[in-house]
C-alpha cells in the first residue's frame, strides 16, 4: 500500500502500491497499512484492496521480463561479434570475476 499525506486538508490517503516514486509518499506493508493511525482531527481515505488488485498483473510481469531480456542481449555487429566485446574483455574472465591485464 502507498500512504500519501495531504497536509492542507489534514487527510491521509492509503491506496494501492504506487508505480512511480513520489517524494511525499510512503510504501507500507498490508499490516501497517491496515493499522494506520493519524493525528487527532485528520481523516483517512482508504481504498480497500481486493484479491484481484493485489500485486502486478501477468501482463506487467511479462513486460518487465521482456525488458530485462532485451537489455541483457548484447548488440551484434555484422561480423557476429558483440558491440561491447573486445579481446581484452575476455582475458581472464571467470564467472562474475575478471582479471584485468596490466
Amino acid at each position: 500500500m502507498t500512504l500519501t499525506y495531504i497536509y492542507a486538508e489534514s487527510t491521509a490517503v492509503v491506496g494501492p502500491l504506487a508505480t512511480f516514486s513520489e517524494p511525499h509518499a510512503y510504501d507500507l506493508c498490508v499490516m501497517h497499512g491496515e493499522r494506520l493511525k493519524v493525528p487527532h482531527g485528520w481523516s483517512v481515505i482508504k481504498q480497500e484492496l481486493s484479491s484481484e488488485t493485489r500485486g502486478p498483473s501477468e501482463d506487467d510481469l511479462m513486460a518487465i521480463a521482456d525488458a530485462v531480456r532485451e537489455v541483457a542481449l548484447p548488440e551484434k555487429i555484422d561480423d557476429g561479434t558483440s558491440v561491447n566485446e573486445t579481446p581484452q574483455s575476455q582475458i581472464g574472465r571467470r564467472g562474475h570475476l575478471r582479471a584485468v591485464p596490466s
